[in-house]
């Protein structure tokens, strides 16, 4: 099971770079836990594509389509007072916009506070940042898995 943050999710909607990566992650584990933000959010980049004229109306028409589709297939961390608070420490403790805290927020409760348990997928670079130091296994499609502080091999000294 994983946690799929909107930035690894939108390439399922529309053609991306990484599209073919984020296909095939699905496709190995079709099983999606997402933030009760994420809805919107896809939304907002399909409508930002379309409004940018790097979409047609009728290629927006279908990205919305496909996550209508989506969206009834994946599972939601609904928000609550938990989910806040998670969100608000998260903001102190990384370098976050507040959407992106959100998405962590929802991760950690998935996992049920359990960071190891789960692997977030993401394409965003301080998501990334941040759910390895909160202690997730973090997997950038085409990229694979990024190592946590703890796994990664020490940096070598110059002479």
């Amino acid at each position: 099971m994983r946690f799929w943050d909107t930035s690894a999710l939108v390439p399922l909607l529309v053609q991306e770079d990484a599209t073919d990566a984020v296909r095939a992650q699905h496709r190995s584990d079709p099983t999606l836990i997402v933030a009760w933000t994420t809805l919107v959010e896809c939304g907002s980049a399909i409508a930002r594509a379309e409004h940018e004229q790097l979409l047609t109306r009728e290629e927006a028409t279908a990205a919305f389509a496909r996550l209508d589709a989506l969206a009834r297939t994946w599972r939601e961390v609904e928000p609550s007072d938990e989910l806040r608070e998670i969100a608000r420490r998260l903001l102190r403790a990384h370098r976050l916009r507040a959407a992106d805290a959100l998405q962590l927020a929802a991760a950690t409760l998935a996992s049920e506070r359990r960071p190891a348990s789960l692997t977030v997928l993401t394409l965003d670079d301080r998501l990334e940042t941040a759910a390895v130091r909160e202690g997730f296994t973090v997997l950038v499609p085409g990229r694979g898995e990024a190592e946590s502080p703890e796994t990664s091999a020490p940096e070598s000294e110059s002479p």
